[in-house]
Order: structure tokens, then C-alpha cells, then sequence
């Protein structure tokens, strides 16, 4: 376990402040590419980030091989380099490493965080997808920097079969394992957010509200 996760794992009576948490803005919201619905590649979708203040990204990619990928995760890296921004890459272990990445989101049929922690070091950020309360709990005791939960809402950015964990679930979640940073995802937009952070989440992943339709 690393430090940062052994100084959260002390905090278990509030909302924490990590570092990374403190790479998001003031509205705490972790954006997601997708090169689909924006029409853009990621490295686009960073340099659009970067105008709009963004200091963390998560590259999301479901659709291209692994070789088109990696070479979509350098040239967004170059731009993120060149502007100050982590860069999170999702599922793909093999290309955060290649790339040199910041940290990996990982979910649940992905390698095993510890596998990943073992790979990656202390020190690059590995967050973890769960979809109920149960594997929230079990998350907690990983080595992980943040934990995301849902979807919250129903959404048709992500093809799944996980049903909507909702407002109350969300809740329960944020009560079961206060100690981590708690990132929720799935049908969040501007007009339900505020009940989403009030609800417990620590921050907002985002990938359509982030695009004009």
C-alpha cells in the first residue's frame, strides 16, 4: 500500500482530500474521452481540455485495436505533457505502461490492482470500477487512489448490464467506505450533479455532458 492510501485509510470520519482529487477543478469533475460522441481523436480531446482549465483526463478507448490505440495514447500524452496534464488510461495496463501514463482505471474484469500496483509503482494512480455496494466494500481494501461507483443513472454512453445504482445506493456506498475518494459515473449531467455530490460523491466523472449534441 502506498502512503497516500495509508493516510486515507486513517481518515475514515469524512470526505478526504487526495492528490488526486486536487488535480481536478474547483467542480470536481474527471473527464472521460470518447472519440465518438465528441468526433475528435484523444489528442484533440486533451488539447480541448487543456483550453478549458483541465489538469486530468482518462483516456477511454472501446473501439480501436491495441496498436491504434497506443498510438491515439501518445500523441494525447504529448499534448498533455506540453500542457500540464495527468493523464489516466482506462482498462489498459499494457498501454499506461508503454505511454508512460500518470495512472490506469481499471474495472472489474480487468487485471488484478494488485497485479497493476506491482507493475505501475507506488506512485502512479490506479482507480477501480465497482456497480454495488458489495464490490465497493471490497475495493476499499485494495491499493487503489480512488474507487468509481455506478452507473447512477441509466446512461448510453457505456453498454451494461450493471442496473442503476441510484441516489440511495450511491449513499450507502459513501457510508460503507468513507476513507476513499468516491468518483460517481453514469447519466450525470448539470441538472442532477449537485444531487449526486450531495448524495456523497467526492467527484463527477463525466464524458456527454462534456460535449454540445
Amino acid at each position: 500500500m502506498n502512503d497516500q492510501s495509508a493516510k486515507r485509510l486513517k481518515r475514515p470520519d469524512a470526505i478526504v482530500t487526495t492528490a488526486f482529487l486536487d488535480l481536478l477543478d474547483a467542480s470536481r469533475t474527471y473527464p472521460i474521452t470518447d472519440r465518438l460522441l465528441s468526433g475528435r481523436s484523444h489528442a484533440e480531446q486533451v488539447a480541448e481540455f487543456a483550453d478549458r482549465g483541465v489538469k486530468l483526463v482518462q483516456l477511454r478507448e472501446k473501439n480501436l485495436s491495441s496498436g491504434e490505440f497506443y498510438r491515439e495514447a501518445e500523441q494525447a500524452m504529448l499534448v498533455a505533457h506540453r500542457n500540464g496534464i495527468k493523464i489516466i488510461i482506462n482498462d489498459r495496463v499494457d498501454i499506461a505502461l508503454a505511454v508512460n501514463a500518470d495512472g490506469v482505471h481499471l474495472g472489474q474484469d480487468d487485471l488484478p490492482v494488485e497485479a497493476a500496483r506491482h507493475l505501475l509503482g507506488a506512485d502512479v494512480v490506479i482507480g477501480f470500477s465497482t456497480h454495488s455496494l458489495a464490490q465497493a466494500r471490497e475495493a476499499a481494501r485494495l491499493p487503489i487512489d480512488y474507487l468509481a461507483i455506478g452507473p447512477i443513472f441509466p446512461t448510453s454512453t457505456k453498454k451494461s448490464s450493471n442496473s442503476a445504482v441510484g441516489l440511495a445506493g450511491l449513499a450507502a456506498v459513501r457510508q460503507a467506505v468513507p476513507g476513499i475518494p468516491l468518483v460517481a459515473i453514469g447519466g450525470i449531467d448539470a441538472a442532477n450533479r449537485a444531487a449526486v455530490i450531495a448524495a456523497g460523491a467526492d467527484a463527477v466523472a463525466a464524458i456527454s455532458d462534456l460535449w454540445p449534441r
